[in-house]
């Protein structure tokens, strides 16, 4: 008895140590795995811009090709809310780690085919059939994938962390981004233009196998999150996550559609069409290449910052200034592009890319993860995060290159669409309820 008072604080250290370690385990584990999926996602956006056009849809009006490409692009965001949901309902119901082992497995390996894949001119019309149905199984990885990521993060914060937390796994499409564009300009610089057609652009789909096994060890070492464990053991896991999401809130899962909508097109159009659009101005490839890479990286503290910040003044706050800045900036971006200045273009694509769409991106996934009970929460997340995603995202290049050719090479309505879609976010979030700092079960 009487040593009993002086072993506490020691076993209070131990305890608290120990959930530190935990927690930055899964917080690597959510980024690391995070860069992964996203890197192995973007990647084939890039390459449908640059080569998947006239090898796998050959068409007399080049155009014509590099939107079919796009098409294909598009096709993937449409069985994301599938993917969101199918591998939510496991993740609400078993466990956010295993879920998390599956999306990752099926993203690597789709990938990997990919990059094996034979062109049109060597198997015909099957390619371009094999080919999208490939994408569209990386969109039902990549929609069961986010919600997972980022719960595995939000899920171990400290309330008085959360944001800056939540702002780790969202850091992940900024990793991956910037490995994909390294990747594709790596290939690019050292190799011809016909080395890169002939077999450079498979390099980076198959390397990404090692990127994959990484990711799997990390993950593999991570433990399930608390408030799973909570709802365990409390057995108070949902019978069926999607009906409960949708019969007790549904308003939480509009307000993600809705928010996610400035996000996901300013993202797409920052970090897809500029390098088409770029380059059909009269930039070079590897320059609008190693734009996008470099505001990639700048992109990378900077949220990490504003999630910081965001666990003292709120997400609501920094989101609305954020989107507020992308309408105004989405026109004056076009006009810095069409000076045909390398140094405006990358200093275009930073502030952008790097400095505005942070903002919310930042902290978009901590205040959807606090909008949802635990039960729930990763089937409320991905199905608002990946329907939001369908109807304003994976369009977004496609729309806006069919603008362009509407309204004779005009960027504003492509501006005013951004706008439009930035008035819906504005108008989802003034209805949330902000529960920074809150506690999250």
């Amino acid at each position: 008895m009487p040593m009993t008072p002086a072993r506490e604080p020691q076993e209070a250290a131990v305890d608290y140590v120990g959930q530190e370690h935990a927690r930055l385990r899964a917080l690597f584990g959510s980024a690391v795995g995070s860069a992964v999926e996203w890197y192995d996602y973007f990647l084939y956006g890039t390459m449908a811009i640059l080569v998947f056009g006239p090898l796998f849809f050959p068409n007399s009006d080049p155009m014509a090709s590099q939107m079919l490409a796009l098409a294909s692009f598009a096709l993937a965001f449409l069985i994301r809310p599938v993917g969101g949901v199918v591998f939510a309902h496991i993740g609400d119901r078993i466990g956010r780690k295993k879920t998390l082992v599956m999306t990752l497995t099926l993203m690597g390996g789709t990938t990997v085919a990919i990059g094996l894949m034979p062109t049109y001119a060597q198997i015909g019309s099957a390619a371009p059939v094999v080919l999208t149905i490939l994408r569209m199984l990386q969109g039902l990885a990549l929609g069961g994938e986010w919600g997972g990521g980022l719960l595995m993060a939000v899920e171990y914060a400290p309330a008085q962390r959360r944001g800056l937390y939540g702002a780790v796994p969202q850091t992940g499409a900024l990793f991956g981004l910037a490995l994909g564009n390294f990747a594709a300009s790596t290939a690019n610089a050292v190799l011809t233009e016909e080395q890169f057609l002939s077999y450079g652009w498979r390099i980076p789909f198959v390397a990404s196998i090692v990127l994959v096994g990484i990711g799997l060890w990390i993950r593999g070492a991570v433990g399930e999150t608390p408030s799973f464990k909570r709802i365990v053991t409390a057995k108070k896991t949902a019978r069926v996550p999607l009906f409960t999401t949708i019969q007790f809130h549904w308003k939480a899962v509009l307000v993600t559609i809705g928010a996610k909508f400035i996000e996901t097109t300013t993202f797409f159009l920052f970090a897809t069409f500029t390098v088409s659009y770029a380059v059909s101005i009269g930039y070079s490839r590897g320059q609008a290449l190693n734009a996008i890479l470099m505001a990639s990286l700048i992109g990378i503290p900077v949220m990490l910052g504003v999630g910081a910040v965001s666990d003292r003044i709120g997400r609501k706050k920094i989101f609305v200034v954020g989107t507020l800045l992308a309408m105004l900036y989405v026109i004056p971006f076009f006009w810095l592009l069409n000076q045909g200045s390398v140094v405006l273009l990358a200093v275009s694509t930073a502030v952008g890319f790097g400095l505005i769409w942070p903002m919310y991106g930042a902290v978009l996934g901590t205040f959807f993860a606090e909008s949802y009970p635990a039960d729930v929460r990763y089937t409320g997340v991905s199905l608002g995060y990946q329907v939001g995603a369908a109807i304003a995202g994976g369009p977004v290049p496609l729309i806006a290159t069919a603008l362009l050719v509407a309204y004779k090479n005009s960027y504003v309505p492509i501006g005013l669409m951004i706008m439009g879609f930035g008035l819906i976010s504005l108008l989802a979030v003034a209805i949330a309820k902000d529960r920074s700092g809150q506690p999250l079960d």
